[in-house]
């Protein structure tokens, strides 16, 4: 099982299109239309997206942007056995939007969680698909994250385990003086696809505003792999991207803690200048597993969807406490902004 395709829905996907191979490094790989929808399909290494709108009222995109702003529609895997996929949607509940049909030289159907997050799912590829020469700014999809209504995790927690066969690595339980939340991070014991969830323990939870503006359950953030993050950063900021901040407190504590990052004082001040969060792991190793992320802020009009990039470094496999707190923090700091600018225009 694989992550084959990630699908937005936007209401201009040429716009979308030229904004990823501008900004974001990918490669414009096809596009399409029927007399409803404009496709836009883009990729960066192992990454793909499907950027769709709407061409008149009676697409399916313009429908759900009535319900949804734009955002991520669709997360599709690429599966062993999709017949048996299905026989499970029907046993543990969910819903069959399409039944089973070709496409290409494949079979394909689109499902519908618990909680309302849509799958198109596809059985493998005979053939690997074409190679791609293009210059890889990102490589892979590290991770795919979800924010669900509160009482909703366990359930949907045991419903991917059940249809897909995921299995519970790490719990997160982050509290602030103003809010908080409650995660569970989610991986595939064959390909590695982890997709953590949250879901608010607080009224005024930063979740709870994403569900709040997104008019339900959806697709928090992406996170791309990348390697030399500190040069992919810097073009990224030059091109306008946006990025949430971290202060300064973050760093001074980190720096008491350097040796065991295995950093030198150059390669932390660089991370410092570009707001990149540096989370070790424990481990016997004598190459200490750590990794770097940094977070963009929502690259649309509401606060809802936005991206983060990270660079794995000696086989670091989970997510750090530390840096879960920080980007919960850094997020709320931004809610509280957005917040005292409603009061001030009032």
């Amino acid at each position: 099982m694989k992550i084959e395709r990630i699908c937005f829905y936007v209401e201009d996907a040429k716009q979308w299109r030229d904004w990823f191979v501008k900004v974001m490094g990918f490669m414009a790989i096809a596009s399409s239309h029927n007399s409803h929808t404009q496709t836009e399909i883009i990729r960066s290494g192992a990454i793909v997206f499907s950027l769709s709108s709407p061409l008149t009222q009676s697409s399916p995109v313009a429908n759900y942007l009535k319900q949804h702003p734009p955002g991520v529609a669709d997360v599709s895997f690429t599966v062993a056995n999709l017949a048996a996929i299905l026989t499970k949607v029907e046993k543990y509940g969910g819903t069959i939007l399409t039944p089973i049909q070709k496409q290409g030289d494949r079979l394909c159907s689109q499902i519908q969680s618990k909680i309302g997050i849509t799958h198109t799912l596809f059985s493998a590829r005979e053939k690997p698909s074409f190679s791609n020469h293009h210059p890889v700014f990102f490589e892979a999809i590290d991770h795919v994250v979800f924010n669900v209504e509160t009482g909703q995790l366990k359930k949907i927690i045991n419903w991917y385990k059940a249809v897909f066969g995921f299995e519970c690595q790490q719990t997160f339980n982050i509290q602030t003086a103003r809010s908080g939340l409650l995660s569970q991070v989610m991986v595939h014991p064959e390909s590695g696809i982890k997709i953590p969830i949250n879901e608010p323990t607080s009224i005024n939870s930063q979740i709870q505003e994403f569900l709040n503006e997104n008019n339900g359950s959806g697709v928090q953030h992406i996170a791309l792999k990348t390697h030399q993050i500190l040069h992919k950063i810097a073009k990224l900021r030059a091109a306008g991207v946006n990025f949430l901040d971290v202060p300064l407190t973050y760093y001074r504590q980190l720096r008491s803690q350097s040796e065991n990052l295995l950093l030198s004082e150059q390669e932390f001040t660089l991370l410092e200048q570009q707001k990149i969060l540096i989370d070790r792991q424990s481990s016997l190793q004598e190459n200490m597993p750590f990794l770097l992320q940094i977070f963009t802020k929502p690259i649309f009009s509401r606060p809802t969807f936005f991206f983060e990039f990270i660079e794995r470094h000696y086989q670091a496999e989970g997510f750090g406490e530390g840096n879960f707190r920080a980007l919960f923090e850094a997020i709320e700091r931004e809610q509280i902004e957005r917040e005292s600018k409603k009061i001030e225009q009032k």
